[in-house]
């Protein structure tokens, strides 16, 4: 008989992540890898100079990575059924799809649209990052409250950022 470790290091590394909540299934590692790399590119992305080999190809990473992370998004359901994050889930392909549709097709105005729907796109990540880490270690009497406020906080902040670098961005782009 064949002793198979790869098998007993697998359960392992589950039942540790399950233990400390951070997901509860093979899905839901897979989605928050997802949402970890989405994180990552995003912000190199939004913190680099536009136009680049480099910001598209991290571009490029950002969105299939949102894509995949919003698609294994409709396997997980943690309230029985569709709940508001699947609904953020479509309003956050809606939103990636807008910025990257001005790309493909470079219409006259496409990098303001570009620039502000990615932007956007990327804050209402960091927005449901808040949620995941809501479920995961607040009681359910405060979490509505903690991450509405959170989310509140990320997108003002994050819409401070996106107008003033938009305006720069269409100075420069007239």
């Amino acid at each position: 008989m064949v002793a198979n470790y790869g098998d007993d290091f697998k359960s392992t590394i589950m039942d540790w992540i399950t233990k400390f909540n951070i997901v509860h299934s093979g899905l839901g590692l897979i989605h928050t890898i997802l949402a970890i790399l989405a994180m990552v590119f995003g912000s190199i992305v939004l913190l680099k100079p536009k136009g680049t080999i480099f910001h598209k190809r991290l571009g490029y990473l950002y969105f299939w990575s949102m894509v995949f992370m919003n698609g294994t998004a409709f396997g997980i359901y943690n309230f029985g059924g569709f709940s508001l994050f699947h609904g953020f889930a479509i309003f956050s392909l809606v939103t990636l799809f807008a910025g990257i549709y001005p790309v493909l097709k470079k219409s006259k105005g496409w990098f303001y649209r570009h620039y502000y729907f990615m932007s956007w796109s990327v804050v209402g990540l960091y927005c449901a990052f808040w949620s995941e880490v809501g479920t995961r270690m607040l009681n359910m009497a405060y979490f509505w409250w903690a991450v509405m406020l959170a989310s509140l906080l990320t997108a003002l902040i994050g819409g401070l950022i996106i107008h003033t670098k938009a305006k720069k961005l269409s100075i420069k782009s007239s």
